[in-house]
């Protein structure tokens, strides 16, 4: 159901006009009106247009649109801590019109300026901002920083809470692992990813569960490293429900143009399968500029990946577009590829992120990440590899530290359809400031 208005929105809410209920939450029956919503804190770099943390907060404050229903977010997010304020920062404005509290800490964050952990949930956004790179070319984006300093206090109070990390861990396996450990070790939820798999697929293919795969290619449209995460993401949440599910990565290679159009000539990845990704793409996609023939196609760059169990894969990437996420695998037994496209709606990637907000939500509320950690763990460990790879002048990397496997999940439910993007359109003005969800978008144009 799509509410008419802010009114009609609170009028149907279990909770009233005091907290909006989670009767409203896709993934959740009505609650008792005495049960708590689970208070979040929010560290992020910075909250500037477009930005993660400008992405992931809108739909954690308002109800939003989820596969084309006004959805109530189920929790409270009651504090903000701000690493950087660029120019277009947002955080002073919204933090003044929408009475948020903003903290000089994280520790103060979490606690709310008290002495114990005041919070049942920590959205980590360490996306964007002004961060030096290292000598691999990666930006240091402080997530370690930030989760250590959210464990301290965890440790200090004797309490943890769940803990959603955006992106992929680290850029440093070491640390990546070390806080996958330490969430283990101290039993919270830990949570990460890409928001990409979450979008609707064009044509709507499901993976078969149990299939074998011969090879596989995964393509983006964007820069080495940052962008190559969402594609190995978009890779893992197909493959990884194939026969024998999960098993690790072995060796991992980064290649540029040339060497890499040469490794396609001595067989370590197909020609083939990547042209049948790309005319999906051109058949079914409009809104990225691509245009053929895609014979004529050739990666600026890629990892060839070798999974233990002797599966071999290529994550690709076609510059020019951020929003370019192509898929093609051979399937033992099936003559025809199985291909798709993943498109993530109007306004970029922006609408996207209301799907990866309501699969953070559900483990806010339920304490149960949606689809593992362990995926996006697997391709922390492959990014490391290969900017070492590529540092090195294209080396084959062996990752023995790779080799594990983990179980897949079904996520479906975490995953927007399209029916969003039949009330926000291309057409749809684009909300002239942060705005809690999408009824102030939905209000202005009369829906």
């Amino acid at each position: 159901m799509v509410y008419r208005n802010r009114r009609e929105f609170l009028k149907q809410s279990a909770c009233g006009a005091a907290a909006f209920g989670l009767a409203g939450h896709g993934l959740l029956s009505a609650a008792p009106e005495e049960k708590r919503r689970p208070r979040i804190a929010a560290i992020y770099t910075e909250l500037r247009e477009f930005s993660h943390a400008y992405h992931i907060l809108e739909p954690h404050m308002g109800p939003y649109l989820f596969n084309g229903k006004l959805t109530d977010p189920g929790v409270d997010v009651v504090s903000f801590y701000c690493d950087q304020y660029p120019e277009n920062d947002m955080t002073r404005e919204a933090s003044a019109r929408l009475n948020m509290p903003m903290y000089d800490t994280i520790a103060e964050a979490l606690t709310c300026g008290g002495d114990m952990l005041a919070v049942d949930g920590v959205l980590l956004i360490g996306e964007h901002g002004n961060y030096p790179k290292n000598e691999l070319g990666q930006v240091m984006y402080p997530r370690k920083e930030f989760f250590d300093q959210i464990v301290a206090v965890f440790r200090r109070t004797g309490r943890s809470v769940p803990v959603f990390n955006d992106k992929h861990l680290s850029y440093r396996w070491d640390w990546a692992k070390e806080m996958y450990d330490t969430a283990q070790e101290m039993g919270f939820p830990l949570m990460a990813g890409s928001s990409v798999p979450l979008a609707p697929r064009v044509p709507a293919v499901e993976f078969p569960t149990g299939a074998e795969v011969v090879e596989a290619v995964s393509i983006h449209g964007g820069g080495m490293e940052s962008y190559d995460f969402h594609a190995l993401e978009v890779m893992q949440s197909m493959i990884e429900f194939r026969k024998g599910g999960e098993t690790g990565i072995s060796d991992v290679q980064l290649l540029t143009r040339e060497p890499l159009m040469q490794a396609a000539d001595d067989g370590l990845w197909s020609r083939d399968l990547f042209e049948v990704a790309m005319q999906t793409e051109l058949d079914h996609r409009t809104d990225t500029g691509l245009k053929g023939p895609v014979e004529a196609i050739e990666p600026a760059h890629g990892l060839l990946l070798t999974y233990r169990d002797g599966l071999r894969a290529a994550i690709l990437a076609v510059h020019g577009t951020g929003v370019r996420w192509n898929f093609a695998c051979r399937l033992k037994g099936q003559e025809e590829p199985l291909a798709t496209t993943w498109y993530p709606g109007p306004w970029g990637n922006r609408n996207l992120f209301r799907a990866l907000s309501h699969a953070i939500q559900h483990m806010f509320v339920t304490g149960t990440p949606p689809y593992p950690v362990e995926r996006t763990l697997l391709a922390t460990g492959v990014l490391d590899a290969a900017m070492h790879s590529h540092h090195e002048g294209g080396v084959l990397k062996k990752t023995p530290h790779l080799e594990f496997g983990y179980a897949a999940q079904d996520f479906s439910a975490m995953r927007e359809m399209g029916g969003s993007w039949d009330v926000i359109t291309a057409d749809t003005p684009r909300p002239p400031r942060f705005e809690p969800g999408d009824l102030p978008t939905l209000e202005r144009i009369g829906r």
